[in-house]
């Protein structure tokens, strides 16, 4: 299926999977296409004397459709289309409900939006599917599927711009006759679909090197932080980890970088060029803003030591795309002739006993004009080693960008 829409994957679609068995081969499909993957949430109106026939379908966003012409057939009648219709749509908004707590939806407003589900028997539920697509402002729709009936495909493929179905048999008897293992897909396994480990390894180039790092996007992320790391550190810093992992706990997709490469870090004045490591973190943000993966995805800052200068930097040199910044024992002296041109919400932390870094957080604070705060963890070093000194920060950090990045979206 991913090699049949890879053609696709230079449009920047979003892969949404129909509920509950679409899900299941939309998701690979997303990877295979780096693609951001969602799921659309759609409920079959089953007729009465016989329940597996569909007689319409819901999907989110108050779409209904109705097969008037097989309820005429089955000799369900307005009054009762009604009933049924009411009882159906209330299903379905409980289902959005339960559902969109793990996987917010994401806008699909000007996008491609390939819509997969596991098979076309009928179709209802996935005309009701590209209905909501159409409706939620998506450019094109692309319906795909492995094997429907030919009934099916030929009817939405006039609805949809185009249906790719890698299989359509001459005789159709039901869709799970095409599959080896065919089970129905509980809410617990298709939420477990959505929560699978999200981390990939990336290269980012920019103009005199190859940035490499670790990018995680839990499903149904709204923010990507990326993480600039301070000299002495990297990629695969246990401190920056932790951190990132209550991070994407929280539905937070997160970036942990590598500004320099292994022969730069060994040079000290590169870890001290503030500007050097600015122009790295822009170009990565820059990639962020056009990668697939993440171009959905407001960006904030997370430095440390010298990465948070860099971090301060770029948020003065960007002041439309960084929309937070926080800084974990770091050096926004550093920065000093920034400071005054950063606009985006700024929080501080230095621990406590970290005197000598404390009293540099301190002047620079100082100097920043943006909504901004400094938090000093007491009894905490500069490496926040000390027993649940750094959760504390983590806590803190995911405050700041959760409460600052959602009131500069809205």
């Amino acid at each position: 299926m991913a090699a049949a829409l890879e053609h696709y994957a230079v449009d920047d679609p979003i892969v949404a999977g129909l509920t509950r068995g679409g899900v299941a081969v939309a998701e690979p499909v997303a990877r295979a296409l780096q693609a951001p993957f969602d799921m659309l949430v759609v409920h079959k109106m089953g007729s009465p004397a016989q329940p597996e026939l569909a007689i319409g379908a819901f999907a989110e966003g108050d779409v209904q459709v109705v097969d008037t012409i097989l309820c005429e057939e089955r000799g369900i009648t307005g009054p009762r289309i009604r009933r049924l219709s009411q009882a159906h749509a209330e299903a379905l908004n409980a289902r959005v409900r339960h559902y969109r707590r793990a996987l917010p939806r994401i806008p699909l407003e000007g996008r491609l939006a390939i819509l997969v589900d596991d098979g076309l028997a009928t179709g209802a539920t996935a005309h009701a599917a590209i209905r909501s697509a159409r409706r939620a402002g998506a450019r094109r729709v692309i319906l795909a599927t492995p094997v429907g009936s030919r009934s099916a495909v030929d009817r939405l493929s006039a609805v949809a711009d185009e249906v790719v179905c890698l299989d359509v048999p001459e005789t159709f008897v039901s869709v799970g006759q095409h599959y080896a293992e065919f089970p129905q897909l509980s809410d617990e396994a298709m939420l477990g679909i959505i929560s699978r480990d999200t981390r990939t390894e990336v290269a980012i180039p920019v103009s005199d090197a190859v940035m490499h790092g670790i990018l995680d996007v839990p499903a149904g992320a709204r923010l990507l932080v990326i993480f600039a790391h301070g000299s002495g550190s990297s990629r695969f810093s246990p401190r920056n980890a932790e951190v990132a992992r209550l991070f994407n706990d929280t539905g937070i997709a997160t970036l942990l970088l590598d500004l320099l490469t292994e022969d730069e870090s060994a040079i000290r004045s590169h870890v001290f060029d503030i500007e050097h490591l600015a122009d790295r973190l822009e170009g990565a943000v820059a990639w962020s803003v056009t990668a697939p993966r993440t171009q959905h995805l407001g960006v904030a800052l997370f430095g440390a030591s010298t990465g948070a200068a860099a971090a301060l930097a770029v948020a003065a040199r960007c002041p439309d795309l960084v929309r937070s910044v926080v800084s974990r024992g770091g050096r926004p002296d550093l920065a000093r002739h920034w400071l005054p041109l950063v606009h985006a919400p700024t929080l501080l932390i230095v621990g406590g006993d970290d005197v000598d870094v404390l009293r540099l957080n301190r002047e620079a604070f100082s100097h920043l004009r943006c909504p901004a705060k400094l938090e000093v963890v007491p009894g905490a070093s500069h490496l926040f080693e000390e027993p649940g000194a750094l959760a504390h920060v983590a806590a803190l950090a995911r405050d700041w960008l959760l409460r600052t990045s959602a009131s500069l979206a809205a």
